[in-house]
């Protein structure tokens, strides 16, 4: 059987598919995924094969404002949709569709009668429990959260509209409105399993059938990836230092965050590791270490603590190695992850990226790293991680589908 996993975006919203398809790999099946040219070394390091998308999330301007990140994300999504067609006619039994690619996937679905399942990173199907993710982390009561959702699910399909509009006219199909899709889809419990831990966030029981969490995909690493020798020296050297970086975030202002870092680390009496990342973080000094791309799973149990942007990956990432966090959300669903970490004890109330200032850092890094509970609430996470199998459910997942 051929499957074929189609995501984008950043780095973020494409790694946890390697880990995800090498786990399909080992079980048996033909797995390709289908993303943009920058992530093809990631997904053919896993011993997948690569599929290109046409488009380009980097440098797409202020993700920051939400009025140009809809407009970009519209485009982006309009040069992604010119390549689906052409991923899934080399040849695939079953879609799994990310969150990102899934409203453009449903049609590729109906034109081929290729089956598939939804495996998001995120949840996006409107519930009491928490507001919709894009919108942070603050609760407007049980039917503000459902009816912000809703609302949020349809801005969605106006950003998807010009895609969807194009990607039906290239396979000669009927005009069809994005919430004719969705409510299509809802009917049908299209079913879609989550990959993130419910140690964040529990199955709402308001949820339909068909919408599981099931555990977190962890991004595929090799067996053999071993820390650079510099910064296993440095570690050596001294105390536990802190992780700082930004992810795919923070693009051209690593000068700025660099000295940042380094003031608020030193004014709190710590060391640091900064990651460079988009935004090209980078400072000097016996208390500091400016490193490239080092696999979170084999630094981050090294450490005292991390400070960065809450994306989803990084957030697991730092949980899963029982380190207290320090959160700096910049955009999109970053907010609502930052929350889920400060509600569980496992990090510091958050604080904006166009708020941080060197006192606010260094207030905050003493508090998650002298103040024992914070670690505490972390390795308490960090158990409920180990337990899970994120992998199983998907597996179990395309088996019934194999057998319909």
């Amino acid at each position: 059987m051929r499957i074929l996993i189609a995501a984008a975006g950043s780095r973020g919203d494409v790694a946890p598919y390697t880990g995800l398809g090498a786990g399909l790999r080992r079980a048996g099946y033909e797995v390709a995924v289908a993303t943009t040219d920058a992530f093809a070394p990631l997904v053919r390091a896993a011993g997948l094969e690569f599929r290109r998308l046409p488009a380009d999330a980097r440098a797409r301007g202020d993700v920051s404002d939400r009025r140009e990140l809809m407009r970009t994300a519209s485009a982006f999504l309009t040069e992604l949709g010119e390549g689906f067609a052409a991923a899934v006619a080399e040849g695939t039994d079953l879609m799994l569709l990310s969150a990102t690619t899934a409203p453009l996937g449903w049609h590729l679905t109906e034109a081929t009668g290729t089956p598939s399942l939804g495996v998001y990173l995120q949840p996006t199907a409107p519930t009491g429990a928490f507001p919709p993710v894009v919108t942070g982390g603050r609760s407007l009561g049980r039917l503000g959260n459902r009816l912000a959702g809703r609302m949020t699910l349809r801005i969605a399909d106006r950003v998807c509209e010009p895609a969807v509009a194009a990607l039906r006219r290239r396979l000669d199909l009927p005009p069809l409105a994005g919430p004719a899709m969705r409510r299509r889809q809802e009917e049908a419990r299209w079913p879609v399993l989550h990959g993130f831990s419910t140690a964040l966030v529990p199955r709402p029981a308001d949820w339909r059938p068909g919408l599981d969490v099931v555990g977190t995909w962890w991004p595929h690493r090799a067996e053999a990836a071993r820390l650079p020798a510099e910064l296993a020296d440095f570690l050596d050297a001294g105390p536990r230092p802190v992780f700082v970086g930004f992810g795919s975030m923070a693009a051209g202002e690593g000068e700025r965050l660099g000295e940042l870092a380094v003031r608020a680390l030193r004014r709190a009496g710590l060391r640091g590791v900064l990651q460079a990342g988009s935004a090209g973080l980078a400072a000097s000094g016996d208390d500091v270490l400016t490193i490239g791309d080092v696999p979170h799973a084999v630094l981050f149990p090294h450490l005292a603590a991390a400070v960065h942007h809450a994306g989803a990956g990084t957030s697991a990432a730092a949980l899963r190695a029982g380190l207290p966090a320090v959160t700096v959300p910049v955009a999109a669903d970053q907010p609502f992850w930052a929350g889920r970490l400060a509600t569980l004890g496992a990090a510091t109330a958050p604080i904006p990226f166009r708020s941080l200032t060197v006192e606010r850092l260094a207030d905050a890094l003493a508090e998650a790293v002298r103040q024992p509970a914070y670690t505490r609430a972390a390795t308490r996470a960090a158990d409920h991680l180990a337990a899970e199998d994120g992998t199983g459910p998907v597996l179990e997942a395309v088996r019934r589908l194999t057998e319909r």
